[in-house]
């Protein structure tokens, strides 16, 4: 599959944040981009699952024959299949080689609580809501997002499956990447707080800056409580 040089890469998570997003980032009015949509189903027959297929909705953004930015959103996975589901997707966009590798730019909400910071002495620290990360080879793309968002500081261990994934595996294939993480409000049994919402917000308008797209931030309808019950710990459901 031919894909843009620059791809944003979105699970669809359980609290629906990737799908919101996916959802969101539409042609700028002011622009001549069309919208081009597929669907991918990748085998999995190579790790030994028979069973199961890498599902991938694709949307894709030209500017006439050229492709500008492309959209990706995979099917929420669990270990150990999510390893094999985004190696094939990171393997078919590798494509041949280190010539035409295209940049990845993938967003993440995490709660709080799944960011551990080692001597949080700075308040200005915990006040920021939404980090950058470059990982993997740089790009032009990379170098100006670097720009624009704060690194996170070396100390903060992040606890997401997918991330964790994510980070492994470009880093092994040396794939031009750039994670903005997002920070959601602690208490995840509260309803989405204004907060929630700012930081979605301030994601899709990184997002846009650089894709020549429009955040529509009115179709978002993402509540950060939806998986409050599906994200505890399988024991906890004993327990009422």
């Amino acid at each position: 599959m031919k894909v843009a040089p620059k791809v944003i890469l979105l699970f669809r998570d359980p609290t629906g944040f990737g799908t919101a997003i996916f959802e969101a980032l539409q042609p700028n009015p002011k622009s001549n981009l069309q919208k081009r949509q597929e669907s991918l189903d990748l085998s999995l027959q190579r790790y030994g699952i028979k069973d199961q297929k890498v599902s991938v909705e694709v949307v894709h953004f030209l500017n006439g024959v050229n492709l500008e930015v492309s959209l990706l959103l995979l099917e929420n996975y669990e270990p150990p299949t999510l390893a094999c589901a985004l190696n094939e997707v990171l393997a078919l966009l590798v494509g041949d080689g280190l010539s035409n590798m295209p940049t990845i730019v993938a967003p993440f909400v995490v709660a709080a609580t799944k960011l551990k910071m080692e001597n949080r002495t700075s308040v200005a620290v915990d006040s920021i809501s939404v980090y950058g990360l470059q990982v993997g080879a740089s790009s032009d793309l990379t170098k100006a997002l670097c720009t624009n968002l704060q690194s996170p500081p070396p100390s903060l261990q992040i606890f997401n499956e997918q991330l964790a994934c994510l980070l492994q595996l470009v880093r092994v294939l040396k794939m031009p990447t750039f994670v903005i993480i997002g920070k959601k409000g602690q208490n995840l049994h509260r309803k989405t707080s204004e907060e929630d919402h700012e930081v979605i917000h301030e994601i899709g308008q990184h997002l846009a800056s650089f894709s020549s797209l429009s955040f529509s931030g009115e179709k978002i309808a993402w509540d950060a409580t939806k998986s409050s019950k599906e994200t505890q710990e399988p024991w906890r459901a004993l327990y009422g």
